[in-house]
């Protein structure tokens, strides 16, 4: 059967790369379905229920008929709150025309590569990174390239490093602020610095993916594309899973260039078509409705973040920076390379993962699938009691590394 599906299947989807995400989420179901009690960190997904008012506005459209297809980009009321959203909270100016919304940001960013990108072409991308960014610039057929910032520079880019980067074949930068993996977000004048940059190369264009934007403990988000020296070459991307803990509703957009936007709806028309239309109506309502709910998740985020970053202050090796956003910490790790319990050797990120998830019974991610192979990825995004639990079990099972 392999050699049938190394003959049959495409090239791209043999190249690609699985989720190193969904890949230890997996994992951990197969080791809990065995009658073990594993503690999941791996996935990037609030541990609270959507709020009731959003639930209830579903219901509503529900009962109200919207049912049926929706226009492809999605439907009219529902980009005009969008783009009174990104008036409101991000200082941009889009017309409803401007936005087009996705079965999620994931989709807002495939549509991208599908639509601007061609052979040969570069996308620069700044690391750590999401997941998903490298594999979907290459279904693009595009070529990432990985501008990589270490825990030194609190894991962002410099714009001395991003003008390295730059060449005739660059048409992107991709990347988020609050970050995935990492929790960094870049200040208002370091993405001011990281625009004076891409304002000099006229043919590149910058993806800033904010999916974080509520889950920030800095103050007021700052968008890149807000900077008017960028600002008609800047596609914001932005959805509901995170800051209004929607994840399964599968609901996302972007605000780009008129061209653009009218090139992804184009791809999408092709696709999947509209998103989900009732969700689409809750989505309206989570915009211009009372964000407290939002806020307060926030704040419990940020408290477990204190609570994780002193946990795991207490596992010797466990090098952190101070998360400013989003709901990670992203150790450097590199203290257990060449250490061994006695039968299993670490040799990287990749390894330690495993043998945390074999033998502390909690899932993390291995920072190679997010371009830095020296670190794991926690997700905090857990009650108190599993996350007291996970250091413990781990602050163990590590103490057996000489």
């Amino acid at each position: 059967m392999e050699h049938l599906a190394a003959q049959m299947l495409s090239r791209r989807v043999l190249e690609m790369e699985e989720s190193a995400t969904l890949r230890m989420a997996q994992l951990a179901r197969n080791l809990a379905a065995k009658g073990n009690k594993v503690i999941n960190l791996s996935l990037g997904e609030p541990d609270f229920d959507t709020p009731d008012h959003i639930k209830d506005a579903a219901k509503k459209a529900l009962d109200e008929g919207y049912t049926k297809y929706t226009p492809v980009a999605g439907l009219m009321e529902f980009r005009q709150a969008i783009a009174r959203k990104f008036k409101r909270d991000n200082n941009l100016d889009f017309t409803p025309n401007q936005i087009v919304v996705s079965n999620g940001a994931k989709q807002s960013l495939a549509n991208l590569s599908m639509a601007m990108l061609n052979e040969g072409d570069e996308v620069v991308i700044l690391a750590p990174y999401w997941v998903s960014y490298y594999e979907i610039v290459r279904l693009g057929e595009g070529t990432p390239v990985v501008v990589k910032a270490g825990i030194e520079q609190d894991f962002k880019v410099t714009p001395a490093q991003l003008e390295a980067a730059i060449t005739d074949r660059t048409k992107m930068i991709l990347f988020s602020s609050p970050c995935n993996p990492t929790g960094s977000v870049y200040s208002e004048k370091e993405l001011r610095a990281l625009a004076d940059v891409v304002a000099r190369h006229e043919n590149v264009f910058i993806i800033s993916d904010e999916i974080y934007e509520y889950i920030s403990f800095t103050g007021k988000h700052i968008s890149i594309g807000a900077f008017e020296h960028v600002r008609d070459r800047t596609i914001t991307v932005n959805g509901f899973a995170k800051g209004f803990a929607m994840t399964g509703w599968r609901l996302g957009y972007m605000g780009a260039p008129l061209w653009i936007a009218e090139a992804c709806t184009k791809i999408q028309g092709q696709t999947t078509s509209g998103a989900n239309s009732f969700a689409q109506r809750a989505g309206m309502y989570a915009l211009e409705s009372d964000l407290k709910p939002t806020f307060e998740m926030r704040d419990a985020f940020l408290r477990r973040r204190n609570l994780t970053l002193q946990l795991l202050d207490e596992i010797p090796g466990f090098l952190c920076n101070r998360p400013q956003g989003a709901f990670y910490v992203f150790p450097d790790v590199r203290y257990y390379f060449g250490k061994s319990d006695g039968k299993i050797t670490i040799h990287n990120a990749d390894d330690l993962a495993m043998y945390i998830l074999e033998n502390a019974l909690v899932a993390t991610v291995s920072g190679s699938g997010f371009g830095a192979d020296e670190c794991l990825r926690i997700s905090y995004a857990a009650s108190d009691e599993d996350l007291t639990e996970a250091a413990r079990r781990m602050k163990e099972a590590l103490g057996l590394l000489k």
